[in-house]
């Protein structure tokens, strides 16, 4: 005979008398499928005997069940009393209890120790499901696995995300019915037929469908872990994605590698880029480019050519990826070598591959290259945008061309203060700094509002041009425009102070400064070494290394430079030999030729030409330069010679070493040595550039050319 299955409601009551009493809640998930032995007492003759009982607990259901049946109490209202109570242990196991079998309850069910608790029941139609011996549990267990499986989409898929085996598999999202994969009351048939299902999406009655919450296949959770910079839990929940399905959506990796990239986590990426191959998803072009964009943010170009040779075709993002990877890392002639052999391809290049070589192009100077991209970019119409206008103007300047930049300039169709920044940055670069400051001044009148950039490039040309007067203007505006907080521009404004030989004033700015970092320190070095100041950049060094900020290449060589101008032989052997010790600064060409100057300006310049001889990288033309400078100042003809022949095979069409050399034959009397050089730069068709010199004059800068009498 079919038992009557109820719902409770709870009405609150008890006995009171402070006794302490246990309360269960139904939304805590740490009770699910606790066991408690009981034994009750009904205070109602028409409930069942006193018996020991069993009574499950499954929040939000409730099921008394006694040694030989299972009941659910048949009265409208009975009185319970808890006498005693056990807890769950390894002999007595989990019991699944389905919702027809259960008893509801809305909120928390109380169990006072030794005090009636009052619970009103509203009867329920009979189930023809639930029978004696628990033979209703498995009906309805098969039941529950048909819905289930004819339309999985109204079940949460809690299998990766629950913390105890305690936990549901799948819990409906309406009723909140609960399966486990594993449980023993399962049908035969359940095991085979989730074998054949996969995680990422399943067939529905309305479509694709997804078994996991709609969060988690939208990438929500992975992307805040991601964004939170928790990538190893991210990568561990994607792997346990992985475990249970043959294919999950494109955007869970792409998700987790944009993670990588901005962490600049490489070990973390290569293991997603493993998964990718254990999915068989590794010729997909959306993974591929950004697989490349992960390993060239991380640093490793070897890797994301890797990818980007292993795919079985390219598309433009791909090219884009590529040479812009070659490009960040410093290859730039390699990235103009790809983008050449794309054009072969016959694959048209968008606007954003033409900045990116066009940024390449002006890296190098490569005027000729930068031409026929322009030609290029107009063909396809793209000179209107105003980014690949700015890039233009850039490589323009960069490559010496500021005519050309500035009538590109003028005749842009739409300008924005990236462009006046480009044209203000061409003019600093290529000396003529007045001109940017002259340009500032229109910009004002056009009405276009600068930003830090500007005032970075501006102060960077009164600092070249020692125009104090005009700094402290732009000064005066950038504290009106509230720009002083900024670090880099406070930075640069020391730099602008030092540079004009205001070194007190630098040094107040500095000191007041609300942030410092590594540049704001070596700004000020640089500051004191220039100005002669070789003790007090020494004791800033020093102080710089107390206060926990880590000196950086450029610090090292402001510092050095600050013992050459002092003749500090012994300081700045001891500073060029702790970079690698203490900090882990390996030396460039510029330290190295910052030695070579200390021990050439001592006069040992014996120890400084073994020194480059010894280098452990290809010295370059500046190294070579400073030996030949050093040997023309000590009148060494030998050196100076030895020197010079390096300086001209590095840079043959440079007049300076030359010039140096024919000062050494001068001052040394070899007229016909003298003679000779002086023939060897005509053969070469190496011209001197006049030199130029300025001077501010009642807040006027003026320029003078060597042989220029025309200035009044």
């Amino acid at each position: 005979m079919a038992v009557t299955t109820t719902t409770t409601t709870l009405i609150g009551r008890g006995g009171g008398g402070g006794e302490v009493g246990l309360c269960f809640n139904p939304n805590d998930d740490r009770r699910h499928g606790s066991l408690f032995f009981l034994f009750l007492s009904a205070g109602r003759s028409s409930a069942p005997p006193p018996r020991r009982s069993l009574l499950l607990l499954c929040p939000p259901r409730l099921i008394i069940i006694t040694p030989t049946t299972e009941y659910a109490l048949p009265s409208s209202s009975a009185s319970l009393t808890c006498t005693t109570a056990l807890p769950p242990s390894r002999d007595r196991p989990r019991m699944d209890v389905t919702r027809k079998e259960a008893l509801w309850i809305n909120n928390r069910f109380w169990v006072r120790a030794r005090l009636p608790v009052m619970l009103q029941f509203q009867q329920r139609k009979p189930s023809a499901l639930s029978t004696p011996g628990g033979s209703g549990r498995l009906v309805r267990m098969e039941q529950l696995w048909q819905e289930f499986f004819s339309d999985p989409s109204q079940w949460w898929d809690n299998r990766l995300t629950k913390k105890s085996p305690k936990h549901p598999d799948f819990k409906h999202k309406r009723t909140l019915e609960c399966l486990w994969v594993d449980g023993w009351l399962n049908p035969s048939w359940v095991k085979e037929k989730m074998a054949s299902m996969t995680l990422g999406h399943i067939q529905s009655g309305d479509g694709l469908r997804s078994r996991v919450p709609d969060s988690f296949c939208n990438g929500d959770k992975l992307s805040k872990l991601c964004e939170e910079g928790r990538l190893k839990e991210a990568l561990h929940m994607l792997k346990l994605m992985v475990q249970q399905t043959t294919k999950l959506p494109i955007h869970t990796y792409v998700c987790l590698l944009k993670g990588c990239s901005r962490r600049k986590a490489l070990a973390e990426g290569k293991q997603v880029h493993a998964l990718i191959v254990q999915s068989v998803l590794d010729s997909n072009i959306l993974l591929a480019n950004t697989l490349i964009r992960m390993y060239s943010k991380c640093g490793s170009v070897l890797h994301a050519h890797k990818v980007f040779s292993n795919m079985p075709r390219h598309d433009v993002y791909s090219w884009t990826a590529i040479i812009s990877a070659y490009a960040d890392s410093g290859e730039v002639q390699e990235a103009i070598n790809l983008f050449q052999q794309m054009q072969e391809t016959g694959l048209a290049p968008d606007k954003v591959l033409f900045v990116v070589v066009l940024k390449a192009c002006a890296s190098l100077a490569i005027l000729e290259q930068g031409k026929q991209l322009h030609s290029e970019i107009i063909k396809r119409g793209f000179q209107s945008d105003v980014v690949v206008g700015n890039t233009l103007v850039n490589m323009y300047a960069k490559c010496g061309c500021t005519e050309d930049a500035r009538e590109l300039f003028d005749n842009m169709s739409e300008r924005d203060v990236v462009s006046w920044n480009a044209m203000i940055a061409g003019y600093a670069q290529n000396g003529l700094c007045k001109e940017a400051l002259t340009l500032y001044e229109e910009m004002k009148q056009e009405g276009v509002h600068p930003d830090n950039v500007t005032f970075v490039l501006l102060l960077k040309a009164c600092a070249n041009l020692a125009a104090l007067e005009q700094g402290k203007q732009l000064h005066s505006e950038i504290r009106k425009r509230g720009f002083q907080s900024n670090v880099v521009v406070c930075s640069t404004l020391v730099d602008m102070y030092a540079k004009c030989g205001c070194t007190e004033d630098a040094r107040e700015l500095f000191d007041n400064m609300s942030e410092q970092d590594v540049v704001s320190w070596t700004v000020m070095i640089a500051g004191y070494a220039q100005n002669g100041l070789a003790q007090e950049a020494l004791a800033l060094f020093e102080q710089m290394q107390r206060e926990g900020t880590k000196p950086n290449e450029v610090t090292y060589i402001s510092v050095l430079s600050a013992c050459v101008h002092s003749g500090l032989v012994d300081q700045g052997r001891y500073v060029f030999d702790s970079m690698c010790k203490n900090h882990g600064v390996t030396p460039t060409n510029e330290h190295y030729a910052c030695m070579v100057d200390l021990l050439g300006r001592a006069g040992c310049l014996a120890d400084a030409e073994h020194f480059i001889n010894k280098m452990p990288i290809q010295p370059d033309s500046v190294v070579w330069m400073t030996l030949l400078g050093a040997a023309r100042n000590q009148g060494h003809v030998e050196i100076g010679r030895r020197a010079f022949d390096h300086v001209v095979k590095l840079e043959p069409k440079n007049a300076a070493p030359y010039v140096l050399l024919s000062n050494i034959y001068a001052t040394a009397g070899r007229k016909d040595e003298l003679a000779k050089i002086r023939n060897e730069m005509k053969e070469a068709g190496v011209k001197i550039l006049p030199g130029c010199s300025w001077i501010e004059v009642d807040n006027q800068l003026h320029a003078f050319v060597v042989g220029d009498a025309t200035h009044p």
